[in-house]
Parts: structure tokens; C-alpha cells; sequence
């Protein structure tokens, strides 16, 4: 990124600070977030412990607080939108926050140069693409150029998951949208075997006692695989590709990818799954339970993927 100045940062619906990590990665500062989640709000204070970070609904923020910034950022929940999900989108509270955002931007007097907005590939189809074509319209009349497209987190983030995801940049300057374009498809050099721990510890085994483990142990065969267990079969992805990771992996153990190695069948750990959402090695778990853990990566972006577009932002 080929900046004159360092991009101030203010990041809605922050999370654990998933697109914070690929923007400051890419030299941008964060100076302000807000998320709603206490326990998310504990793993981001971990790593980013200089911010200023505001545990709270959004709809409780007055817009006065919110400090000016370059780039204003929101990965704002995506159930509504999901396949996972219900897909009722603005029928859904939780898609109705999108215009918690436009309410920020519309009552900012010195608006964001540049907008950077995450969610899942069906929020551009969703009823009929209406969806999508109400929130390109409402930035749109805020005085936002858009650019948008669906990356997978396997061609851009060179991470070993099929992840996609619709990124929409938004530019205030007609140069500085000009000048932008998405990263390139890059060859994918990791596999499952990069992002596995050293030493692992034995409660993510399986064993002759565990649900499943006679139907695990005739369908895991192959140490470069991982696998899901579905309600009446174990799925194995030949693609070498994780699938994507999902929240509901916090929900009950049966939802976390399974794998093969020297000592057994066993689940994927929290920092595994984080690897594969492209989190720095030194990125900090908290002392929290795996369920939230899991919850928090599969709720993430990938953060190498964050990264790659920002380096392309130049103002």
C-alpha cells in the first residue's frame, strides 16, 4: 500500500478483530472498534490491547463518539444473509444492522474516504439480489463508488479453506476508486499439514468410548484429508481444502473438522482453526473455553485475504 499518510481506522462490528489484523498487517492504523460480544471483545483486547474498544450495541453509540477516520470497516453479521442461516435478511434484526452503518455514515460530518465491508457470497443474491441492490443503492446516494467481488479464501489468501466471501470497497475520491483493483488469484502453497500443532493435547482425541468412533475409525484413512461428520455419514474432503470454518462449530463438537494423524482421530484445535483463517502465529488465545474459541474463528474473516486487499487501497 502506497500511501502518503497511514490510513486511520475505525472498524464496526469488529469481532475479534479479524479485518483489524489484515489492515494493520497492510499498514493501516486502528484507532477505534466497537463489538457487541464480550467474549469476542476479550480475545480482541488481547491482541490489539492499544485500541480503543467499545463493548457495546451499536445502537447504543452516538455517532459524536465515533472518532473521524480514512476508512470505516464493518463485517456486519452475516446470519441473515447465510445459507447457514435463516436468510431473512432485513426481516432479520441482525441484517437490519447494516443501516446502523448508513445511520453513522449519513450523520458524519467528515465521512470515511473509504468504506471496507465484508459478508457472506449470498448477501449478493439474496431475494432476487434486492438486498444487494439496496445497500449499493443507499451508499451509493452517501456519494460511495463500489467495487465488489466474491474471493475464496483458498485463491486469495493462500490458506487451505474454501471460504467465500463478498467484499465491498467503497471510494469517495473517483481516483483512488479508479486506481483500486481486487488482488489476483495467487497459487495456494499451504496444506493442511502448515497449519497443524506440534503438540496436541489428548482431550481432542477420539476414542473407543466416543460417539461415532466405530464410524469414524472405517471412514478416516487418510492423513491428508480432513473430514465432517454429517448425520448419517463421515464426509471426507479430497480437495486437500478445509471447509469453511462456521460458528456453530462452538455449538457441539460434532461440527469442528476432523483429521488423522500419528496418534489418531482427532478435532481440529481452536489455533488450528485460527491458522486457517490466516491469523499471525503470535496471535493470542485467551483463557476462554474452546466453545467460544471455535465460535470466534469460524465467525472471522481470513485475514490474509483482508490483507491483500488493503495493500491494493492507495489514496
Amino acid at each position: 500500500m502506497d500511501n502518503k499518510k497511514m490510513l486511520n481506522v475505525v472498524s464496526l462490528f469488529a469481532g475479534i478483530g479479524g479485518i483489524c489484523q489484515g489492515l494493520k498487517n497492510a499498514g493501516m492504523n486502528i484507532i477505534w472498534a466497537n463489538e457487541i460480544d464480550k467474549m469476542s471483545c476479550l480475545t480482541y483486547a488481547a491482541n490489539h490491547p492499544n485500541i480503543s474498544l467499545i463493548n457495546d450495541d451499536i445502537n447504543n453509540i452516538k455517532t459524536a463518539n465515533i472518532p473521524n477516520c480514512d476508512v470505516l470497516t464493518a463485517g456486519f453479521p452475516c446470519q441473515a444473509f447465510s445459507i447457514a442461516g435463516y436468510r431473512k435478511g432485513f426481516d432479520d434484526e441482525r441484517g437490519n444492522l447494516f443501516f446502523s452503518i448508513l445511520r453513522i455514515l449519513q450523520e458524519k460530518t467528515q465521512k470515511p474516504s473509504i468504506i471496507f465491508l465484508e459478508n457472506v457470497k449470498n448477501l449478493l443474491t439474496h431475494d432476487n439480489g434486492n438486498t444487494f441492490k439496496i445497500i449499493c443503492s443507499e451508499l451509493n446516494k452517501l456519494g460511495y463508488l463500489l467495487h465488489f467481488k466474491i474471493l475464496n479464501s483458498c485463491d486469495y489468501g493462500n490458506v487451505p479453506q474454501n471460504r467465500e466471501r463478498i467484499f465491498i470497497i467503497g471510494f469517495l475520491d473517483i481516483s483512488a476508486y479508479n486506481n483500486f483493483k481486487f488482488p489476483e488469484i495467487i497459487n495456494l502453497t499451504k496444506s493442511i499439514k502448515d497449519i497443524k500443532e506440534d503438540v496436541i493435547k489428548d482431550k481432542y482425541y477420539y476414542t473407543e468410548k466416543s460417539k461415532y468412533y466405530l464410524e469414524l475409525k472405517k471412514n478416516i484413512i487418510n492423513q491428508n484429508s480432513i473430514y465432517q461428520i454429517r448425520r448419517v455419514y463421515v464426509r471426507e474432503n479430497k480437495s486437500n481444502l478445509c471447509p469453511t470454518l462456521t460458528a456453530n462449530m462452538g455449538t457441539g463438537g460434532h461440527n469442528v473438522p476432523l483429521i488423522l494423524d500419528d496418534k489418531g482421530i482427532r478435532k481440529l484445535t481452536p489455533k488450528e482453526c485460527f491458522n486457517l483463517q490466516g491469523f499471525p502465529s503470535y496471535f493470542i488465545l485467551p483463557e476462554i473455553s474452546d466453545c467460544h474459541l471455535y465460535k470466534q474463528a469460524g465467525n472471522s474473516v481470513t485475514v490474509s485475504v483482508i490483507e491483500r486487499i488493503a495493500k491494493n487501497i492507495t489514496i
